[in-house]
Formats: C-alpha cells, structure tokens, sequence
C-alpha cells in the first residue's frame, strides 16, 4: 500500500482577516509527482509555507512524512526540501562555497563529497568555482536544486521552479525532475501556473482557485469527467458538403482539413473508419483535450 507522504485535512488560513486557505484537504502519496496548478495568488506557495511550519493554519489538521509541521517543524524541515521562485544565494561567494556553507547549516555528513555530487547531477561542475553574481537565471534555479537537495530529503516543494527560464532552459530543468523522481522515488509537490509545462510530467494533479480545492485527479480521470465533447481534426482529400458526416458534426471545412466535433472519445474510431471509406486520412489530432482546456472548464464548472 503506498504511504501517504502528505494530508491537509480542512485546512483554513488567513491574513489580516482575508481568508486565503479555504477548508484545503489532499493528500500526496509517497513517489508521486504531483501538479499543483492554480493561478497566482491562488493560494500555492501559502500551502507551501503551511507544509514546512512557516506558518500555521487557523483550524484543520496536515501532516508530512508522518509530522506535525506546527509542532515538529524541525522534523519536517529534516525530510524536506523547497526551492522558490527565487532561491537566494550570495552572489560574491562561488557555486561551491554557497553549497558547502548551506551544508554546513543541514549538517550534512561529507559536505565536500556531497556537493561535488550535486554539481554534477546538476550539470554545474563546469562553472562550480565561478561567482554565483554572473549565473544565468537557469543556472540559479539547478543550483536551486542542488541546495534544496542536500540533505537528501524525501519531499520536494518546487514552487514556480521554471518562472523565468526560456523554454529550451524549462524543459531541461523538468527533465531532471522527473529523472530524480524516477532514479531516487523522491515525492514533488510542483506548484505552478505554467499548465502546459507539466502535462507529461506530474501523476496527478491538484487544481485550487482562491485558497479551495477546484479538483483532484490523474489526467485521464479528470478529462473523462469534464472534457466529454472532443474536436479532431483531419487531415483528408475528403471533400464534404453539409454540416454533418455519418451524423458527426462539422465544425470547421478547411481545403485538406475536416475539424469534427465528437461527444465521447469512443466514437473516434467510427468517424475514421466511416472517413476511411470514403477518402484518404492522412492524420488525425485531438483538440481541446490538454490540461489548460481542462482547468478552465474545471472552473466554469466550479464557479
């Protein structure tokens, strides 16, 4: 049975009056890389510092890897890892010199063995001696990560970890996410805004919208649930007249595209083998089945 890393049960928060948590409950389980999606001021990196004893809740219950972050924060702190949108580091000191004096901090056992591992799994044994002052923003953000992994914790919160990353710079940095998941079973909370970033990339994922749980679900749970009608467009000599074929709706009629709209995604083989019939397919793709269309139908539905 997999081990429940996290639990927030009825979890409320505000600040100076201004409710910003709103009775939040999840869980995440131990391995799972999960997508904590909203927009910003949702209420993410507020459940981020809740987690880590930062800040305590108003009313409700949370545990992480199986402590009270209220009462056992140092605990917690132990077997956790954070890295912000902005990790701080001293910009005349060297990669290096930062890793070893936060190691110095965690108390880490071997410090020098241990950074010079983290630098390579970084990719930054290359620049480890040059002044942190003079790294790229993604170079700041793998040594982000490298700190946050110092003391080999079990939970890793990744708050907005590829805001201001250039796209080539974004997936570099998730791929090595998802190879730390996968090479050490490491459990994430990845929080972000960035909804295309991540589809491929998390288990399951958690919508919220000021401060309340919207849904909970692995991709294909929540698609079946809310994206019941499905756009495919077609690539065919077919020509069609009309608004319909075989009783499927036509959508859009473009020279050398057919763009249908289908209610469920079962009838999608019917629609092709009727095309099929009639004329060459030369390629079939879904629309307005991907994680962006599917939260702002998950709000529409939830407002």
């Amino acid at each position: 049975m997999t081990q429940e890393m996290i639990v927030l049960e009825k979890i409320n928060k505000s600040f100076s009056g201004v409710p910003v948590i709103n009775n939040l409950s999840f869980m995440v389980h131990q391995g799972e890389i999960l997508g904590f999606l909203g927009p910003n001021g949702s209420g993410k990196t507020t459940t981020i510092r809740l987690l880590n004893g930062v800040i305590t809740p108003d009313s409700g219950r949370l545990t992480v890897a199986g402590f009270n972050p209220v009462t056992a924060g140092d605990e917690v702190r132990k077997r956790c890892g954070v890295l912000t949108e902005s990790a701080a580091f001293y910009g005349p000191m060297t990669a290096r010199e930062n890793l070893l004096f936060f190691a110095d901090l965690y108390a880490v056992a071997t410090p020098t063995r241990r950074v010079d591992e983290l630098l390579h799994a970084c990719g930054l044994t290359p620049h480890a001696d040059k002044k942190v002052a003079v790294f790229s923003t993604g170079m700041k953000k793998r040594l982000g990560i490298a700190k946050a992994l110092l003391h080999q914790p079990e939970i890793l919160f990744l708050d907005e970890p590829t805001t201001g990353l250039d796209p080539e710079g974004a997936r570099t940095l998730l791929d090595y996410i998802q190879e730390l998941n996968r090479r050490f079973g490491v459990t994430i909370i990845l929080a972000t805004h960035l909804l295309k970033q991540v589809e491929t990339l998390c288990h399951r994922f958690i919508f919220i919208d000021q401060g309340r749980l919207l849904a909970d679900g692995t991709f294909a749970e929540l698609a079946e649930k809310y994206l019941t009608a499905i756009n495919l467009q077609v690539e065919t000599d077919l020509e069609i007249t009309g608004t319909e074929f075989q009783g499927f709706p036509l959508e859009k009629n473009t020279p050398g595209f057919l763009q249908f709209k289908v209610e469920r995604k079962e009838q999608i083989p019917f629609l092709l083998k009727a095309l099929l019939a009639s004329g060459s397919v030369y390629s079939a793709q879904i629309y307005g089945r991907d994680l962006e269309t599917l939260y702002f139908r998950i709000k529409e539905e939830k407002a």
